[in-house]
């Protein structure tokens, strides 16, 4: 079934770049209106989606601050007229050994990766509700699924994610509503391209595939599970890492 997004409004945190910059444009592609949110400029993901064709706004805030997401939403729905996909993509890495971690460390990585997306979920679920349909897809990790050494925060963050998607999609699905969380394994982005070129070999060779993934296979799926065609699809956890979590 081809994906169409046509009249469909999404917010998509943490899109200023990588994975988040590639959801946005993929799901504009498909017909999506995209509202853009970072806490920085977005301006090249907004002209990619001009070039193609496609409408985004842009809303700038940080989702660590409940007040100042419930604005944003109310801003999207009062410009587009609804919410109908969420996307909860924004996250941050601090990685040490955790002897070595700072509480700043903890905190900061766990309130944008999981208390954001809460912030973010409970907004959108507002408006969501009354229209008795919505998607919402969450951005996990093979790294919340089976831990790292000097990741433990964004580990935590990654699991509590799970957690989060599967009581969302209990509580909703009687609304219409779905929530699903997908879970990367190593994608190029600017986050694996400063690792040294010995470790990306290193990880290259565990992977069966034998290649880290693409923003834009992470991206497609994403559409996927935004559109009607995923309609069935609930409280799942979908890896996406070329078969890393097999070996």
């Amino acid at each position: 079934m081809p994906i169409d997004l046509s009249g469909k409004v999404a917010l998509v945190t943490g899109s200023s770049r990588g994975i988040g910059r590639a959801i946005a444009v993929s799901l504009a592609t498909h017909g999506a209106t995209v509202a853009l949110n970072a806490t920085s400029n977005v301006s090249e993901t907004a002209q990619a989606i001009t070039t193609l064709g496609g409408v985004s706004s842009t809303h700038i805030a940080d989702i660590r601050d409940a007040e100042a997401v419930r604005e944003m939403v109310d801003s999207i729905v009062t410009q587009h007229g609804s919410i109908d996909v969420l996307v909860n993509n924004a996250g941050v890495r601090r990685d040490t050994l955790m002897l070595r971690m700072s509480e700043d460390d903890w905190q900061d990585v766990l309130a944008t990766n999981l208390t954001g997306a809460f912030h973010c979920t409970r907004a959108a679920l507002k408006h969501m509700i009354r229209k008795r349909r919505g998607q919402i897809v969450n951005m996990g990790s093979i790294i919340g699924l089976r831990g790292n050494a000097g990741q433990a925060n964004y580990a935590a963050a990654k699991a509590g994610l799970a957690g989060l998607t599967m009581s969302t999609a209990l509580e909703v699905a009687s609304r219409g509503i779905t929530a699903n969380l997908l879970a990367p394994g190593f994608i190029e982005t600017e986050m694996t391209k400063v690792m040294p070129q010995d470790q990306q070999d290193a990880i290259r060779s565990r992977i069966p595939l034998g290649r880290f993934g693409g923003p834009e296979e992470i991206a497609e799926i994403v559409a996927f599970l935004a559109s009607d065609a995923a309609s069935y699809i609930t409280g799942q956890t979908i890896v996406v890492d070329g078969g890393l979590s097999l070996v």
